[in-house]
């Protein structure tokens, strides 16, 4: 089989998706808040960044590549005369006529030559003289394309070939402005004759009815009106399937040769608005149109002519800047969409077709991946629709957790610090690589080269060997023991800067999932304290907030809580893990908690006391301190004197892999022979 690589240009389609790339892309998001749905809006808004570097853009980078095609438009094409191919083609219609003119003149007098008679002299004089008035009523033409199409059209033509040019003119003409407002014009009427403008009136009149009836009040829609209307003159209307629908055509339609006439000079101006007279010649039809854009202009009032600057050189012909202002009017509307979907952080409403034909296809599939993001998050398991909101799901919380805790071994590998080594063995755990005697009771995981060559420095080679008990060699363990562990979080206001409660977040998830992957026997609790102090379950870890509201920051009662769950696990491998960036400004007095900053003796006195008993129960409190203020070092000094547990200041993006590698390390206990 053959495979053709080749370098990617954004053309060969868009890289699919992940869930678990989508939920590690929110995962920052959902730290800071909790909200599921407001980290999917700013997903949807910015866009992210997938594991491999590809960029995946949001709403905001489609708007900006709306706003770079319009402005690629405005400065690639130029309006100066959008009507010099018409013209041109006018040109060679009097040129194709005034040549006939001639060869005709010449013809008749090669046939005089002949013959001499007098009717043949008379008949020759009234050719000359014919020729000369159609001369003049060429030379007499207006200069303008509208007053010289005006011209024509009373015009008889003594060239059979100038006469079908001018009717190919005029069918383009008819055909180009009349699709100006109608689409489905040029297809449902191919000539444009005068049957097809007797048709014409009667459609416009036929609509001017339903809009009038609208105006008064009535419903067309509810009768069988527009659905009549529909059946005899639906071809002209591709595509619409309602009044309103109908009504938002014409309109836009209308607001494009609104942008094009204000868009041209005065002097193209005037030519194109003469040139459109000139095509309607007939009053009625012309009064039906006038009344078709006043009603409306009554409909829709607030529509307003878009007059676009032009800058580039590339000419356009009248059917093409036609086309143009439509897509600059569409390019226009879709911003207008983005820019409300940005504002409602949603997608669902963009319509991916109408981006694909202005935007093209990589734009189009890039909004269709947007549009399915939440429901491959729930496909997935990660996120669980209850009424109009979104919940993560236990799932969820694990793989953040997961995710969080990969980041900070990785930043351990990187910085090159890893777990404390230790000289002490146990038995019950991993085997080590180094081997001792065998004692009696330890596990049988024998060391045969060791206890081999013990036996041949004993009696030398030869054989059979013969083995003594001393001879034999074992590999030693190391002891893995049970830990409970509570983290208490300080969610006083003071956590909201420098990052503080994020990071502190994201090391409890990561502890919760370090225990559930690799300690599944160990026990975890989540407290969090400001003027109170409050179990967690890890699950609502990520929507936990802190606001300006949250004053105070009792550990005294943390602490308290933390000894009252730690006293339900058996074991004497307690710990006690407190985040924090200040010093105890509340306590409890009975069940009220009282608050005073600075720090109270009293507040003092009441913490110290719960250190105490923490200590009495063998409980091991290690604080983090993500401050260095004086009170607050000085607490957590005596603190560590009391208890004898460590004391670490760090900044919040390093606590993460300081907590790890300390709950890693205190879960090697030396056991003694």
């Amino acid at each position: 089989m053959l495979i053709r690589y080749s370098r990617w240009d954004g053309s060969q389609g868009t890289p699919g998706l992940d869930a678990d790339e989508l939920l590690s892309a929110m995962s920052d998001d959902l730290m800071a808040d909790g909200d599921p749905r407001r980290a999917l809006e700013r997903l949807w808004r910015r866009g992210f960044q997938t594991r491999d570097g590809r960029r995946v853009p949001g709403l905001r980078d489609l708007l900006e590549r709306a706003r770079r095609e319009r402005q690629a438009l405005l400065e690639r094409y130029s309006m100066a005369d959008v009507l010099k191919d018409l013209r041109e083609r006018l040109a060679d219609v009097l040129r194709t006529e005034r040549e006939g003119i001639e060869r005709r003149l010449e013809e008749g007098r090669h046939q005089a030559t002949g013959d001499a008679s007098p009717e043949a002299e008379a008949q020759q004089a009234r050719l000359e003289e014919m020729a000369a008035q159609k001369r003049t009523q060429l030379d007499q033409l207006p200069g303008d394309l509208g007053g010289a199409i005006t011209g024509l059209q009373d015009y008889e033509f003594m060239d059979l070939e100038a006469w079908r040019k001018f009717q190919e003119l005029m069918m383009r003409l008819r055909q180009e402005v009349i699709q100006s407002q109608f689409a489905g014009m040029r297809q449902a009427m191919q000539s444009l004759g005068p049957d097809e403008m007797r048709a014409l009136g009667q459609m416009i009149g036929d609509l001017n009815r339903m809009l009038g009836e609208r105006l008064a009040g009535g419903q067309p829609d509810d009768r069988s009106g527009f659905r009549d209307f529909m059946d005899r003159w639906g071809p002209l209307f591709p595509g619409v399937s309602s009044l309103d629908e109908l009504v938002d055509e014409l309109e836009r339609r209308a607001a494009q040769m609104q942008s094009l006439l204000e868009s041209l000079s005065p002097e193209q101006r005037l030519e194109l608005e003469e040139l459109q007279r000139a095509l309607l010649r007939d009053p009625a039809l012309r009064e039906a149109l006038h009344e078709l854009a006043m009603n409306l202009d009554r409909l829709a009032p607030s529509r307003e002519a878009r007059r676009y600057r032009f800058q580039g050189g590339e000419p356009l012909s009248l059917q093409e800047a036609l086309q143009l202002m439509g897509n600059l009017h569409d390019l226009e509307r879709l911003e207008t969409e983005l820019r409300a979907a940005d504002a409602g952080g949603d997608p669902d409403g963009l319509d991916a077709q109408t981006v694909r034909r202005l935007l093209g296809d990589q734009a189009a599939d890039q909004l269709e991946q947007l549009k399915r993001i939440a429901a491959m998050l729930a496909e997935a398991g990660y996120l669980e629709q209850r009424g109009d909101r979104w919940e993560l799901t236990p799932l969820a919380i694990r793989k953040i957790g997961q995710r969080a805790l990969a980041e900070i071994f990785g930043q351990l590998r990187r910085d090159r610090v890893g777990q404390h080594e230790t000289d002490h063995r146990g038995t019950g755990g991993d085997p080590t690589d180094l081997s001792k005697p065998y004692d009696f009771g330890d596990p049988f995981l024998l060391d045969l080269r060791e206890t081999l060559r013990n036996a041949l420095e004993r009696e030398g080679p030869g054989i059979p060997l013969s083995l003594q008990p001393d001879d034999f060699q074992v590999y030693p363990t190391e002891l893995s023991t049970q830990c409970a562990t509570v983290v208490l979080l300080d969610m006083s206001r003071s956590m909201i800067y420098r990052g503080c409660w994020n990071a502190a977040k994201r090391v409890a998830l990561a502890l919760d999932s370090l225990i559930r992957g690799q300690y599944p026997r160990d026990h975890l609790d989540v407290v969090g304290f400001s003027l109170y102090a409050r179990q967690y379950t890890p699950e609502v870890l990520p929507a936990l907030r802190v606001s300006e509201r949250n004053y105070g920051t009792n550990m005294q009662h943390a602490l308290l809580l933390a000894r009252r769950l730690l006293a339900r696990h058996r074991g004497g491998n307690k710990q006690i893990i407190m985040i924090t960036d200040g010093e105890p400004t509340a306590h409890l007095e009975g069940a009220e908690a009282y608050f005073d900053y600075p720090t109270t003796r009293r507040t003092y006195q009441m913490t110290r006391a719960e250190i105490v008993r923490c200590t009495r129960e063998g409980i091991t409190i290690n604080t983090f301190m993500l401050e260095d203020s004086p009170g607050l070092m000085h607490f957590v000094n005596e603190m560590s004197r009391i208890n004898k547990g460590r004391a670490l200041y760090v900044t919040p993006d390093r606590l993460g892999e300081y907590v790890l590698v300390d709950y890693m390390t205190q879960k090697r206990k030396p056991v003694g022979h």
